[in-house]
Parts: structure tokens; C-alpha cells; sequence
């Protein structure tokens, strides 16, 4: 025969579960992936040592300014989230909290995924030559370019590199720079006929742009929205469609004519 339990008891037995309870949540890995700004690089410039862009077969010209390619980083699919962490991400405006499966594909392994970004990368940089080679008229069994970029995947980087590619090829078209001295930063997919795609992630690739010297981001014209979260002071958005649009704008800007236009 049970005997009645007082009001505090029957509280603090009912609370023991939900106690129990909070505590296995705090601890426990959670199902999201915390990122943050990552590194920038200045495609006509070098990262780690080596030429971004390396042209041959045709004859090249020194570049004045920067083309800085952005990214994100992200804890690993494998990484331990904790709900102090999901919670701290949040409240900051440099970090972002998303579900796993937004960034990693279900099922997919650590060596999966570092496989599939290596092959868009690798794609991403052909249709970069080709959008460049097609744009500029150049006949691409004549010149050829190597890119590289050390421990980046994805393709998100494919319009600065085809920009670089132009810019280190022709400039603005007139003897200028296409950049016209400038830091511009960017993102955004390209394909081999020169139209810029959506990537993710523009409230973070605006801070890594600003701090590292950006005062101009060009961002698919789809993503003004997400570029204008958390939009650093002095950096100016510039929305693009495709490859001409980018280039037009860039001019524009230099030599202060034209419009340029702005999310």
C-alpha cells in the first residue's frame, strides 16, 4: 500500500524526469552545424605560396587591386554540437546555426563530402575558364590556365575566378584594372556560359569581405536579402546575373560612369 505523497514531494518527484531530461539535451550532440566567416583569398593573387591563377599561351598583364574569393566555416558532419553552443550561435551575429542536412547530405561520410566538394571545385574552375575564354573571344586551344586554391571545396568561388581570369587577360578592356585598384570581394557560382548562380551563406562572406579590406561584395542579385543581414559598415553590395552584368558593373565603378547597381 503506497502512502500519499505531500505537494513538494509529488513536485520534486515529477521534476526529477524533466531535470534528467534537460540535462541529457545539454549534453548531448544536437543535430546542427554551427559556421562562422572563414578565410578570404585574392585570386590574382598567391594562397599559400602558390599563383591562384597561373595563364599560359598568351600574354598576361600585371594587375593593380584584389579579387578576394569568400568563404564559410563550418563544424564537420562528425562534429559534436552541444546545445550551449546552438544557444551561443544564436545571440552572435558572426555565427550561424543550421540543421545538418542543410549543409552535409544525409548518409554521406566526412571523405564522401570532402570528395564532392574537391569535384564541384574542380568543375567550378573549368566553367570558370571557359565562361572567361568565351567572353573574351579567346581561342581556348591557344591558352590555358591552371588554377589552384589549397583546402577549399565547392563551387561557390567560380565568378571571382573567372573575373581574375579576365582581369589578368584584358582588364577593363582599355588599359585599366577591372577592379580599378580596389579590394573586391564576391561569391557566386558560374557556368561555362557565363551565368552567376545562388551559393549560401552572404552574412558571413560579407564579415570575412570587410575584414579582410572588401569595400565592394558582388553577390547574386537572388541573395540581396541574405547579404543585407548583418551587412558590415563600408561594404557596398553589388548584385549580379551573369558574367557581363559583373564585368559591367566593375567598369562602371572604375571609372565612375554608367550605373552601377545596388541590392
Amino acid at each position: 500500500m503506497f502512502s500519499r505523497l505531500t505537494h513538494l514531494q509529488a513536485v520534486a518527484v515529477c521534476a526529477l524526469p524533466v531535470v534528467a531530461l534537460l540535462a541529457t539535451v545539454a549534453f548531448a550532440p544536437l543535430p546542427f552545424v554551427v559556421a562562422q566567416p572563414g578565410m578570404t583569398a585574392n585570386v590574382l593573387g598567391a594562397n599559400k605560396g602558390e599563383p591562384v591563377i597561373t595563364i599560359s599561351g598568351v600574354e598576361t598583364r600585371t594587375t593593380n587591386g584584389q579579387l578576394r574569393m569568400t568563404t564559410i566555416v563550418a563544424t564537420g558532419p562528425n562534429a559534436s554540437v552541444k546545445l550551449s553552443d546552438v544557444i551561443d550561435g544564436w545571440f552572435r551575429t558572426d555565427q550561424v546555426v543550421v540543421p545538418r542536412e542543410a549543409v552535409y547530405p544525409s548518409g554521406e561520410g566526412a571523405k564522401q563530402i570532402e570528395q564532392h566538394n574537391a569535384e564541384q571545385m574542380k568543375q567550378s574552375q573549368d566553367d570558370a575558364t571557359a565562361a572567361a575564354l568565351k567572353y573574351l573571344g579567346d581561342n581556348p586551344d591557344k591558352v590555358k590556365v591552371t588554377l589552384k586554391l589549397a583546402d577549399v571545396g565547392g563551387p561557390s568561388a567560380g565568378l571571382l575566378f573567372t573575373l581574375g581570369i579576365i582581369d589578368k587577360l584584358d582588364g577593363d578592356g582599355s588599359g585599366g584594372d577591372l577592379t580599378g585598384g580596389r579590394t573586391i570581394a564576391g561569391t557566386g557560382t558560374i557556368d561555362a556560359d557565363g551565368k552567376v548562380g545562388a551559393v549560401g551563406g552572404l552574412a558571413l562572406k560579407t564579415q570575412a569581405a570587410r575584414r579582410d579590406g572588401a569595400t565592394v561584395f558582388l553577390v547574386p542579385k537572388t541573395e540581396c536579402s541574405d547579404a543585407k543581414a548583418a551587412l558590415p559598415t563600408g561594404l557596398r553590395l553589388v548584385p549580379v546575373t551573369t558574367l557581363k552584368s559583373a564585368v559591367s558593373a566593375l567598369t562602371a565603378l572604375e571609372k565612375a560612369k554608367g550605373s552601377v547597381p545596388s541590392c
